[in-house]
């Protein structure tokens, strides 16, 4: 695998943010709080962050020449040398605010990659970030320097016109691109022999998802009694994390913490993290946990639901289910949080009021996430050879027996809670076992 190819900023990068909103569009009203937040996610010093009007983005520049004018004097003033757009650039208006700022300029699509390649920590991380940069990259070759101009090939005068540097440069981040999906490949086929482990074992799955910086994390510990990192900043989490626990009437479930979403999600990140995100679009339950008292709440939801449709679409998985989860119900004042559990039971499927950080609400939630992991389980009659007892302990280890007593001299009848997958499963390891209902 290439080196670690994430061009880490350097602590005394001194950054300036601005968030162009163009033509009048509606933005959550923290979408500024959180670019300022993803910024210092990079260690930088944070110089100024700026919302600016744009009514028609020039092509170029993206931003008026005007505005340009007074950013480059603030920029020399205060000794910017980090320019953050919080908003996606082509590749001609970032070279161009680079040659026309004499400074480094990354856009929204190149802050989120660099903040990811200093999340990553191991190495199935570290490979997705190098591919999704790789991807990135290819994208924004363009003739900026000298050495991209044509160089001669073959001998003396005869020779063709030979190979561009764009065309070398463009040629090797395939070659590097086609090793990554390679390996990608190799990790997706790792993971999906991991859930086919789960489902034998009778563990359905709940994918912990929402907008970054949530609580998913905190919640995934508090159920779990885990210690999942869990931090106050956008994408504490990149590694997804699963674990295996018995909820409370003995039954094994598994749950799985993801990556956090974010408003405009970068699409190579959506390419390069889908052994990732498929953790999430093939469990049998969604628990999609909100930060009820961030008040931008609706917004960020909106857009969970847009990139799982997304998601949906790219894997080409139907969306499992979904348990919303509003978590921080801690943070919000008596009247506010009385009126929120009202609006939460009057949901179809109704939402849960938890707080993670405290556990309030976390003991009925797993009996929420258990009862809709094993709704489809109905109560059947098994008949089994009472000497069996391999066959006795697979349905106590992976379903819920409610009764059993001795038929005859050789038989065992049993009452036991069971889904279709479960009886397919067990008929597998005895295809002449009695099952009705």
């Amino acid at each position: 695998m290439p080196k670690d190819l994430i061009d880490r900023r350097p602590p005394e990068d001194i950054a300036a943010v601005v968030l162009p909103v163009i033509g009048g569009a509606d933005v959550a009203r923290s979408r500024l709080e959180e670019s300022q937040g993803l910024a210092e996610a990079l260690g930088v010093k944070l110089a100024f962050t700026e919302q600016l009007n744009v009514r028609e983005p020039h092509p170029a520049r993206l931003l008026g020449a005007g505005q340009l004018d007074a950013l480059a004097r603030r920029f020399k003033d205060e000794g910017v040398t980090l320019f953050i757009v919080d908003s996606a650039l082509t590749p001609v208006q970032q070279r161009n605010l680079e040659t026309e700022l004499k400074l480094k300029v990354i856009d929204r699509t190149g802050l989120i990659l660099e903040i990811f390649g200093l999340r990553a920590r191991t190495a199935e991380g570290r490979l997705q970030v190098e591919m999704a940069r790789s991807l990135y990259e290819r994208s924004r070759l363009v003739r900026t320097w000298t050495h991209l101009e044509r160089q001669r090939g073959g001998f003396g005068f005869l020779g063709g016109p030979g190979e561009s540097q764009l065309e070398t440069d463009r040629r090797l981040l395939d070659k590097r691109i086609a090793g990554f999906k390679r390996e990608l490949e190799e990790v997706r086929r790792t993971r999906r022999l991991q859930r086919e482990g789960r489902a034998r074992r009778g563990a359905p799955v709940a994918a912990i998802v929402g907008y970054t910086n949530a609580g998913k994390s905190t919640l995934f510990n508090r159920l779990t009694s885990s210690d999942v990192l869990a931090a106050d900043m956008p994408f504490a989490t990149l590694d997804p994390t699963a674990r295996e626990i018995i909820a409370a009437s003995g039954r094994r479930l598994a749950l799985v913490d993801t990556v956090g979403f974010i408003t405009d999600l970068p699409t190579t990140l959506v390419a390069a993290f889908r052994a990732t995100l498929e953790e999430a679009m093939e469990a049998d339950l969604l628990v999609h946990v909100r930060d009820i008292a961030h008040p931008d709440t609706e917004y960020q939801a909106n857009d969970v639901y847009t990139i799982l449709e997304q998601l949906s679409v790219e894997t080409g998985l139907e969306q499992p289910p979904m348990l919303e989860v509003w978590n921080k119900a801690d943070t919000l004042d008596e009247a506010t949080r009385e009126v929120l559990t009202k609006r939460a039971a009057s949901q179809q499927p109704p939402a849960l009021m938890v707080s993670a950080l405290s556990g309030q609400g976390t003991d009925e939630l797993l009996f929420h996430i258990e009862a809709a992991l094993f709704r489809n389980r109905r109560p059947r009659q098994v008949t089994i050879p009472a000497a069996d007892g391999r066959l006795h302990a697979w349905l106590h280890n992976n379903c819920e027996v409610s009764s059993e007593m001795l038929s005859g001299e050789s038989d065992m009848k049993l009452e036991v809670f069971m889904t279709d997958e479960d009886v397919a499963r067990f008929r597998s390891m005895s295809p002449d076992v009695s099952v009705d209902g």
